[in-house]
């Protein structure tokens, strides 16, 4: 008998100029969707004051015309020399650390050449009360999200062993998908989506359509990532094989997509064409359902 592996619970973006909040949820459950989307989002008492950016570079605040995914630009090829993953915090959080110093080496040039800003991000596995994006979701809402307030990816050590694991293809794939909001982040894009969307109305079918573009080019740069790195130093080529596959380990979800298009856009940055591969903001709305 072949047991079908249970449906992913996707990441979640709460984004700093947008309370934007995109989950990988269960089967039956409903994504939390935006709540504000201008202005800075106010972050709970006592939260940490958003990170300043690091870089003289500006985001560009534009969807399928942002510099990021025009034609030229591309990630570099890089090795990631990871450590074995554990099933302790500092094991994980080791790793993790190993992990997006690879992912920012690969991301880079690519955000540099669109002179757009490369900012670092933190991984964090312990989840805070509060974060500058507020309220953490709770388990059942996702395995991990992104925070652009303090731009840090939180992974925290139970929710991710119990998603994951030990398998290093999953662990992939869900932080390399949260580094790619923090690129959407840097790059301007999160910006500019949340402009389009409504705070009167947040879970509108125009809000979730924009949800869906964010969550698949999310899954596209991760994608593209694992293209830069398969085959090199501790990611094989059959590891980023699996990672990407394993972005196809999801129900249909109104706000993440179909099953269909989700692996769909993987593969089509797991191809290698660079980010313009990732443009879900120029396709048709029957490739991002």
């Amino acid at each position: 008998m072949i047991v079908s592996p249970p449906p992913r619970r996707r990441g979640r973006v709460l984004g700093v100029l947008l309370a934007l909040v995109v989950v990988l949820v269960t089967a039956g459950l409903v994504a939390v969707v935006p709540h504000e989307v201008r202005g800075q989002a106010v972050a709970a008492s006592g939260a940490p004051v958003a990170r300043a950016r690091e870089d003289a570079r500006s985001p560009v605040r534009e969807l399928g015309t942002n510099p990021l995914l025009a034609g030229d630009v591309e990630l570099s090829p890089v090795s990631c020399d990871l450590p074995e993953l554990g099933r302790t915090g500092p094991r994980l959080s080791e790793y993790y650390r190993a992990l997006s110093g690879c992912l920012a080496q690969a991301w880079r040039p690519a955000l540099e050449r669109a002179d757009e800003p490369s900012g670092e991000v933190r991984v964090s596995v312990t989840l805070p009360k509060v974060s500058a994006c507020g309220s953490a979701p709770s388990r059942e809402e996702a395995v991990a999200y992104y925070c652009g307030g303090d731009t840090t990816i939180y992974a925290p050590t139970e929710w991710m062993l119990s998603d994951a694991g030990l398998n290093r293809a999953r662990h992939l794939a869900t932080i390399a998908h949260e580094y790619g909001h923090h690129v959407q982040r840097e790059s301007g894009i999160l910006d500019a989506a949340g402009e389009k969307m409504s705070a009167d109305h947040p879970k509108s079918a125009a809000d979730k359509a924009v949800v869906r573009r964010i969550e698949l080019q999310a899954n596209c740069f991760g994608a593209l990532f694992l293209a830069a790195a398969a085959g090199r130093g501790s990611i094989s080529r059959a590891t980023a094989n699996a990672a990407v596959a394993d972005y196809g380990r999801a129900d249909d979800s109104g706000d993440h997509g179909t099953r269909e298009h989700q692996i769909a856009w993987a593969k089509a940055g797991y191809a290698g064409g660079g980010p313009a591969a990732c443009n879900t903001w120029s396709a048709p709305e029957d490739e991002v359902s």
